[in-house]
């Protein structure tokens, strides 16, 4: 009797590590349900010096805290982001190399565009598709061959006047002064910092009134 209350209660640890474990993968991994066409993908900041740069410059007094961003297309159950990467420019990937590099593990949430019609966001994945290949924009300069991360988004709903342009600043809030990422990246290019210039970046764009938050699908592991 002993033996056989025992092994219950082994059973019982066992189902509750089981729910554990299941419920730390559907917490922290790269979960896809519900993802629908034409959402927007934002990632957070990774360890490097150009996404903290981006991500400090652009901090607003809402809850984003995003260097990146793409939009999904769901093919056969499949969940796959375009995006413009900084070092191959525009590509389409899986959802879950999105989530997830070599380099680190990001904090990954999902927005939807309010009242998006099915055409509007055909169109938009028509164009998402046209720039596959385009290089990256590192000037950040809007007139200037490729596109980066945001203006690559902002381009595809470029005619459903979804995202306004705001003149951008490479300030550090806090002290006023040009962020030293941003003195180094434009003196690695030779060429001044285009302060004031009109642009668009992955936090000023979470928090567009045209968005509405879906959900986290990832948690950032490592910072």
């Amino acid at each position: 009797m002993l033996f056989i209350c025992y092994l219950k209660l082994l059973k019982l640890k066992h189902l509750k590590f089981t729910v554990y474990v299941l419920t730390l993968a559907l917490f922290f991994g790269c979960n896809s349900s519900n993802i629908k066409n034409g959402d927007i993908v934002f990632r957070g900041i990774s360890n490097s010096e150009l996404s903290e740069a981006i991500n400090d410059v652009t901090q607003t007094s809402k809850r984003s805290n995003y260097a990146h961003m793409g939009v999904c297309e769901v093919e056969n159950n499949t969940v796959y982001v375009y995006h413009a990467d900084s070092k191959k420019g525009v590509i389409k990937e899986p959802l879950n190399k999105f989530c997830k590099t070599k380099e680190t593990n990001y904090t990954v949430d999902v927005y939807r565009i309010k009242n998006a019609t099915n055409t509007q966001i055909e169109i938009a994945l028509k164009q998402a598709k046209k720039l596959i290949g385009t290089p990256y924009n590192t000037t950040y300069i809007l007139e200037d061959e490729g596109v980066y991360c945001s203006e690559y988004i902002y381009e595809i709903y470029k005619t459903d006047s979804i995202f306004k342009l705001e003149p951008m600043t490479f300030k550090n809030p806090k002290t006023n002064a040009f962020h030293d990422g941003w003195i180094k990246h434009y003196a690695a290019l030779g060429i001044e910092i285009p302060e004031g210039k009109l642009g668009c970046n992955p936090n000023g764009m979470a928090n567009s009134n045209e968005l509405k938050f879906i959900k986290s699908i990832q948690k950032n592991l490592t910072h």
